[in-house]
This record gives structure tokens, sequence and C-alpha cells, in this order.
């Protein structure tokens, strides 16, 4: 019985397992058995699982194998917190464990293993203490030989490493945890857990590569691993996430929507609100707006912060204030450079359309540092486009023109096809205003087949935000900002002062809507305006 259960687990069969072993009395179980049998559970989330890991541990107890009993409880213990959220029997679970072998004074590598739940714990509000912590841990899994021990310490001290800035050394020791997975060092739940770690990590750090790399490896793992619940899930979202920024949005919606279903069934999984984030992404970039809102804030119902999202969608759908409003608390309240990294592109987009350019500077320059400091080419690319799109505002046509540039080869190579449509539509603009219309009209062009291909139909060229209807005239948004502004009556420098930017950028916008319109003076300007809706609009 014993060795086919194990044969079956060595080829991740694990529902097999647990059928196999399930359909015997306990009591006729040996201890490595039993434990096999919780292991199964575990993965298969059978409801038996707790009672399972308790009988392995009550067996190797009897058998006064205190070290494997211990280890019965650890895991036990994790499963409580990481799977059920019951943290007050999980936490009674760890201290028994750790009780057994202090009190029996043994030297052993689990003393250090009861250690990995509080190092995870400080990870979030003492970096520098976690890291201590995770180091010690390490040193002990070496010194022990305990290559799954020692793996969980390295993705804790890699997750400290990064969030302390030191990001070469964070992601080194990532891949080592990593290592040790593909090596087969390590039982099934440590690597479900050093496999989610790793990519979230990654994530974290702006990794794109990585997180490519070791979302495959997860996704091949959890493929092999029969009737596996814990994880699949997180891998679904990150596999959604890997399709999107790679262009293939098909294959992301369908990744989110599985993410959602699996993990709302039964209900109730903590990261179904990541699941629903990634899919409200998606949905308000399709121009589904309502649909993405109540995503948005069920996800922040679960636990996910719904920003920057829910402020592009804002902004996206014509309500401005409430966008500025919002994501100017979600920036002064962005703790960390991870947070603030996060948000401040959004920031940066929502001033701009709200004619705050020296505000959006600010929050570009902070970008621009951040994303040295990750080395980050995904930052860094879209550091390099809203500082274009600054400069723009400000009238520094070259110098923005120079900065399309930067970000078009990042975004090349990071290979994020939306992003670089994106990047072309603001360079439009910049050729525009400097006079090159072919290359301004050959960039739209291009973006817009792109756009179209995607399903990105919130943001095609010549769209009225928030109507999702081509603005009359072909006009852009900024365009329909000028006009609205002389239809009421602003000189030119008054119309610089209100947006804040250069009165000679006022006159080529003006000059440009002269062209799409048809007209040759500011009053004929201003009657087409009212007669087309979008003075009052």
């Amino acid at each position: 019985m014993g060795s086919s259960a194990e044969a079956l687990a060595e080829q991740g069969r694990w529902t097999d397992v647990r059928l196999l072993l399930g359909a015997v009395d306990p009591d006729e179980l040996g201890p490595e058995e039993r434990e096999l049998l919780a292991v199964a559970s575990g993965l298969t989330e059978h409801d038996q699982c707790e009672v399972c890991w308790e009988r392995a541990h009550v067996a190797w107890l009897e058998l006064g194998e205190l070290r494997r009993a211990a280890r019965c409880a650890f895991w036990l213990g994790m499963f409580l917190v990481d799977r059920r959220r019951q943290v007050a029997p999980a936490m009674g679970w760890l201290q028994r464990g750790l009780r057994l072998v202090e009190e029996a004074d043994l030297d052993c590598v689990e003393r250090w293993m009861f250690q990995v739940p509080t190092a995870m714990q400080a990870l979030s509000r003492d970096p520098a203490t976690a890291q201590s912590m995770f180091e010690e841990i390490a040193d002990a899994g070496t010194r022990f030989s305990d290559a799954e021990v020692t793996a969980l310490a390295r993705l804790g001290l890699g997750q400290a490493r990064i969030r302390l800035g030191d990001v070469p050394a964070g992601v080194t020791l990532l891949d080592e945890a990593m290592a040790a997975v593909l090596a087969g060092d390590t039982q099934p739940m440590a690597a479900g857990i050093i496999y989610c770690g790793v990519i979230l990590e990654c994530r974290r750090a702006f990794d794109v590569r990585r997180a490519r790399e070791w979302t495959k490896a997860l996704s091949d793992w959890c493929d092999r691993q029969q009737g596996l619940v814990p994880f699949l899930g997180q891998c679904l979202v990150h596999r959604s996430e890997v399709a999107q920024l790679g262009g293939d949005w098909s294959a992301a919606w369908d990744e989110a929507e599985a993410a959602c279903d699996r993990l709302a069934d039964p209900g109730g999984d903590p990261l179904l609100g990541m699941a629903l984030y990634q899919r409200a992404e998606l949905r308000r970039l399709r121009g589904e707006f309502a649909d993405a809102e109540r995503d948005y804030r069920r996800a922040a119902e679960l636990g996910r912060r719904a920003e920057p999202g829910l402020q592009l969608l804002q902004l996206a759908t014509g309500n401005i204030y409430e966008a500025v409003t919002a994501i100017r608390r979600a920036r002064a309240d962005a703790h960390g450079r991870v947070q603030r990294a996060r948000i401040l592109a959004a920031f940066a987009e929502i001033m701009l359309a709200a004619g705050h350019a020296t505000t959006a500077r600010d929050a570009v320059d902070e970008l621009s540092v951040l994303a040295d400091e990750f080395t980050s080419p995904v930052l860094q690319a879209t550091a390099a486009h809203w500082d274009a799109a600054v400069l723009l505002a400000e009238g520094d046509l070259e110098a923005a023109l120079r900065a399309t540039t930067r970000s078009e080869q990042l975004w090349q190579q990071v290979g994020a096809p939306y992003e670089l449509a994106c990047l072309r539509l603001l360079r439009a603009d910049v050729c525009e205003q400097l006079g090159d219309t072919a290359t301004a009209e050959v960039d739209r062009s291009t973006a817009r087949s792109v756009l179209e291909s995607l399903g990105a139909t919130a943001v095609l060229p010549g769209r009225a935000a928030g109507t999702g209807e081509g603005a009359p005239g072909g006009l852009s948004s900024r365009e329909v900002e000028v006009l609205r502004l002389v239809a009421r009556g602003l000189t030119n420098r008054q119309v610089a002062d209100e947006l804040v930017i250069s009165e000679k950028t006022v006159a080529r916008h003006l000059s440009n809507i002269f062209t799409k319109i048809d007209v040759s003076s500011r009053a004929a300007a201003t009657a087409w305006a009212f007669t087309n809706g979008v003075a009052a609009s």
C-alpha cells in the first residue's frame, strides 16, 4: 500500500493518493502513509485535511519521533493560516510543534523552521528584522543540510532584501529558492509556497522577465499536480497578467475568468480580490466600464486595494474631479517604494488630464528615480512615457520626442504591444505639433491597428473620454479642451494658464484645430464648437 501511494505521489497523482489511502482504516495506516494522505488532502483541499495531519502528528508522537511530529504540526499550522485563514488554531499547532522540540531540548532544524511564519509576518512591518531572522533560519538550514528549510528561508530573505532596496541581491536569492524547488528538494506544499512567493516578489520588483519565466514554471508544475486546488487560482491570475502584457488579451481574459470562477468556489478565497482586480483591468481597457467598476469595488471589499485602476476608470468615464481627488489620496497613503511606483504613473496621467502639469512633473520625477533604483525596464519605459507627456504639456517638443524614443526602445525590449501603441499615440501628438504630420499619421494608424486587434476600445484614437464615441472632427482630447476654453472667450494666454502649458503650444493646438474642422478664425471655431456639442459637453 505504502509503496503504491508513494509511486502515485512521485507522479503528482494526488487525487489517486487520497482515494487509495483514504479507503483504508486510518488505524491501519503507518505514520508515513498518514503523512502522505495529509499532503494529498491538503493539495486537493479535502475537508478531512486537518484530521489527516492530526493523525500523522499523533502517529509520529507514539513512535517517539518528535521531529517528524513537529513537522506535521508545522504544516498543519501553515495550512490553517494560509488556506483556512484560521489564525488562532494555526498558532496553537505551531506553538505545539515548537514546544515538542524545545522541551526535548533537541538541537535540530525544526527549532528554526517554526521561526518562518514569524519572520514572514515581520516582512511587511519591519523588513530589516525579517532579514535578520531569515538569515539565521537559512544558516540553520545549511548547518543541518535541510534543503526545504533553506529554500523557505531564502525566499523570505529575498523578499526582505527587495523591500530594503537591494533588488539585485533579492532576486538572486529568489532564484536560489526556486533552484531547490526545481531540484525536487521540497515537498509540494513548500514548493507551491515558494513558486507563488517568488512570482509575487518579481511583480513587486517589476522584474517582468523573471515573472514570465517563473509563471511558466509554476503553470507547468500546477499542470503536473493532479487535483491541485491551492496555488492554481493564483497561478491563473499570474498567467493572465503575463498574457496581457504580451498582447494576448484573449488568453488573458480566459485566465482571469477562470481564476475568478475557481477562487469564488466554494466561496471566499482571499485571493479572489486579486483575480477580480485583474479582470477589472481588462474590462476597463476594453471599455466595459460598468462591469469594471463592479469588479474593482468587489476586489476592494475583499482587501485588494482598487487603486490605481479605479481612478483610471473614473478618468476614462469623464469623472476627472473624482479621479483627481482619489488619486491624490492614494498617493498620500502609498507607503513604500513599490506602492508608490504603482501609483505614480496613474497620478501623472490624471493630473495631466486635469491640466496640472506641474504636479504631474513632480510625480514623474519621483517615478524616474524609483525606476532607476529597481533597474526595471518596465518602470523606466513608463517613466519615459510620462516624462514625454509632461514635456509635451510644457511645450518642450524636442525633449518630448527624445523621451518617446527612450520609452519606445524599452517597451520593445519588454515586448508590450499595448503600452507601445499608447506611446505611439503620444508621439503622434508630439510630431503633429512639430509639424511632422506624416509621421503623426503613421504612428496613429499603427497604434489604431494594434489597439483594435487587442480590443482596447477605450483608448482608440479619436475617442472622447467616457463616451466611447469619436470626438467630432477627429479632435484629440487636448484639442477638445483648448477649443472649449476658446469657445468660452479665453485668450491664448488665459488658455495656457488654465491648462498649464505654453502660449506657443496653445497656438499650435489652435492651428491643428482650424485645419481639422476647416475654419479660419476663432469666431468660426467657436460657432463650430457649439454646433457640434463640444462647447457644451
